[in-house]
């Protein structure tokens, strides 16, 4: 058993989300107190390329992560990575009131109560979520395990790319990461990140800002893509295609609308019994508003089906939003159109050092 390092950052990094369907890289500079994009990009892979969150090919990604540090002109060699799915479990937990230094020593206990699996087989790290009152016996602590062989599989990529992995994170945490360079969290308001990608949804729901529930569900944008071409008899391509609304030689984008929706309705039905849990296990029966973001996002009618069904205000992020952009390097329409699928990279991008990180 190791301890994680997700937030030991010593130099300037470039975040890398390796997904299920593409792989994407963004590489900040910071400047005074503000953030500028330096580069970025994307690399689409094989949806069979990660299965089920496992690595099958791994020279395949590891030769696209290499082309697009290279077509970008990224020279910098430290990333910021992250992983998501079966083999990632986060608990919010109670343990006594100690110091962090204390808490370091007794995690590996904490964890044998709520981690399924051998301690030897995972990483663990935690959080402490706020300080407990002097009148308070015990504390909130976030606890991550992540499977070792999975992690290992990501770090051999990296490597095989000619990169060094320099902080490992959790999608669900790094969309979080992305969020809130906005500050746009009121006291008291409950806010649902939800970031869909093609094969996995990150749920992440704050209460004024602090993480108090994370879950991630095995549905995502390659169902839209299956229903897809299940019902018109189409390849995986050519479904991809429809699903983001562009026409198919012999089929249109109105004969794939109705089960478009009825993928909709079963990702929003999935996202709604996740709020329905968290309802269940906090002392909160409200969430504010719902962030969008993920390669699904912009999909169309996305957002106000899952509005509709969760009677929610639905946003879709834009990571960019609060960093600086030179317009003469990055075109805005070109952002604007990738920008949801961008934010675990971004949030990534955004890791700071933390001396006394667990």
């Amino acid at each position: 058993m190791t301890m994680l390092s997700w937030m030991t950052r010593q130099k300037e990094l470039v975040g890398l989300d390796i997904g299920t369907s593409s792989v994407k890289a963004v590489h900040l500079q910071r400047s005074r107190s503000a953030y500028q994009l330096a580069e970025i990009g994307i690399a689409r892979i094989h949806p069979e390329t990660i299965v089920d969150g496992i690595i099958t090919d791994a020279a395949t990604i590891s030769t696209a992560i290499r082309q697009l540090f290279k077509e970008h002109g990224i020279a910098i060699k430290d990333v910021a990575f992250s992983v998501s799915g079966n083999s990632v479990i986060s608990k919010k937990i109670k343990v006594p009131k100690m110091k962090k230094a204390e808490l370091r020593e007794g995690i590996i206990w904490a964890a044998e109560q709520h981690i399924p699996y051998s301690i030897e087989d995972v990483n663990l790290d935690f959080q402490i979520l706020g300080e407990a009152g002097p009148d308070e016996q015990e504390m909130d602590v976030l606890l991550v395990a992540v499977k070792k062989d999975t992690l290992n599989a990501y770090l051999a990529v990296i490597t095989a790319a000619g990169l060094s992995a320099a902080v490992v994170d959790v999608d669900a945490f790094a969309i979080e990461n992305a969020f809130t360079i906005s500050k746009k969290v009121q006291p008291g308001e409950v806010v649902a990140l939800v970031n869909i990608g093609a094969a996995v949804t990150n749920i992440n729901i704050l209460d004024g800002g602090i993480s108090e529930f994370t879950r991630d569900s095995p549905l995502g944008g390659n169902r839209h893509t299956e229903s897809i071409q299940k019902s018109a008899g189409l390849s995986f391509e050519q479904a991809e295609s429809l699903k983001r609304g562009e026409p198919v030689a012999g089929h249109s984008v109105a004969e794939a609308k109705p089960v478009i929706e009825m993928a909709n309705n079963e990702l929003a039905g999935e996202i709604r019994r996740s709020f329905d849990f968290y309802y269940s296990t906090s002392q909160r029966d409200t969430i504010h508003r719902v962030v969008l973001s993920g390669g699904c996002a912009l999909l169309p009618d996305m957002a106000a089906s899952l509005s509709s069904v969760l009677e929610l205000p639905v946003e879709v992020t834009n990571p960019f939003q609060y960093i600086t952009v030179d317009p003469k390097k990055f075109d805005a329409q070109y952002l604007a159109s990738v920008a949801p699928q961008m934010t675990v990279a971004v949030g990534l991008a955004l890791r700071e050092p933390e001396d006394d990180a667990g």
